[in-house]
């Protein structure tokens, strides 16, 4: 599904107040492709990042909300954006404050002015998906990189997906402190590890959810001679491989590997089974080799492969083009790659922003595109 399917949602104006290298900004914006250009440290990624504030979560630099303030503004920030081509124009906003007291406010959420319970509720409005330089080393590094990568791609599809992992990761965390104890109180131990295997296999359900629609999506579209490759993604899990057809079983199960393993995970310090110790595993579609085996360049294509699968999953489930972040991802990209990308973000039907920090990168673009110079906290247009 592309935007021509479905709703495709647009930014057309960007505000920000005291956010990260931005005393203020008011940003105007008219196309589906805009890229920004400037010198490293110019704060590009910094108002993507802003952008993808508008799901939940801590946005694409994972950071707290304190380190987003501008370091000598008043305290706090503001970001909002005005969103068109959906059902009806919606203005979302999000930000901390500084309270009487010094310290700053929780996050809040507005849609409309409206003050909403959490970010979850810009789903509603709008979709967030993104791939950064942090991703690079994604198939050769740590098995806990791969699942914040999974779970970030459920998030997307399911809003309340992170407030899941993170009751479940809570419930852990309690069960772990009873098993510090000499003697823990079994009717304790029981309740918190029929809390967490319930939400073991709600997490790992959700996994399941996306992962399979996802495989299915790259098995439908494959072709080999494609300048960004199918991927071949799999779940290795335990509770995953159960919650895919009975998530009931997989509470159960979940529920018996804690009960079985106290004296194990007592001694470790730490639940040693579950979806938080569960891999992603990818293979290059084309070459049927893992990723982790190939070549810089072609793992580079094959997440660009991913995400750009990934925003058609989401644009399919959710009936929403989602907005995509591209942080850097045309820097490592020959001429003719580039040029395949920017005709399939074009095609995608989604609204893209993307950062680099050499204007010619850009010149493939198709008209239509906006290209924006970034300097000092200053943005202007250069077509």
């Amino acid at each position: 599904m592309t935007a021509q399917d479905g709703r495709a949602p647009r930014v057309s104006r960007v505000i920000l107040s005291d956010f990260r290298s931005y005393p203020a900004l008011d940003l105007a914006l008219a196309g589906r492709l805009v890229a920004l250009t400037g010198e490293n440290g110019a704060g590009k990624t910094n108002l993507i990042e802003a952008l993808s504030l508008f799901t939940a979560g801590r946005g694409l630099r994972r950071a707290d909300l304190a380190e987003m303030q501008r370091a000598s503004g008043a305290g706090g920030f503001a970001v909002s954006v005005a969103v068109e081509g959906a059902e009806d124009a919606v203005r979302l906003g999000t930000g901390i404050e500084r309270l009487p007291d010094g310290s700053l406010s929780p996050r809040r959420s507005r849609v409309d002015g409206v003050a909403v319970s959490s970010p979850a509720a810009f789903a509603d409005h709008l979709r967030v998906v993104w791939l950064t330089p942090a991703l690079d080393a994604l198939f050769t590094g740590a098995a806990g990189d791969r699942r914040r990568f999974l779970d970030r791609l459920v998030l997307a599809l399911d809003a309340r997906h992170g407030s899941r992992v993170s009751a479940y990761e809570r419930a852990l965390r309690s069960r772990n402190r009873l098993l510090e104890e000499p003697r823990p109180d079994r009717a304790w131990l029981d309740g918190i590890e029929g809390e967490a295997a319930t939400l073991a296999a709600a997490v790992a359900t959700a996994r399941m959810r996306m992962a399979g629609p996802l495989a299915d999506l790259a098995a439908g579209t494959r072709d080999d001679a494609a300048a960004f490759p199918w991927a071949d993604l799999a779940i290795e899990g335990e509770i995953e491989a159960i919650a895919s057809s009975d998530e009931a079983a997989a509470a159960e199960r979940m529920k018996q590997l804690l009960r079985d393993g106290r004296p194990r995970d007592a001694a470790a310090g730490r639940a040693l089974a579950g979806p938080h110790t569960s891999d992603v595993k990818v293979r290059h579609g084309p070459k049927d080799v893992a990723a982790e085996r190939a070549s810089t360049g072609e793992q580079k294509a094959l997440l660009v492969g991913i995400v750009l699968a990934h925003a058609r999953l989401v644009a399919s489930v959710s009936g929403l083009a989602p907005l995509v972040l591209l942080d850097e991802v045309a820097a490592h990209l020959d001429r003719r790659r580039r040029a395949a990308l920017y005709a399939a973000l074009d095609a995608l039907g989604s609204q893209v922003f993307m950062t680099g920090a050499d204007p010619a990168l850009f010149g493939e673009l198709p008209a239509g595109a906006e290209i924006f110079s970034v300097a000092s906290g200053n943005v202007t247009p250069l077509r």
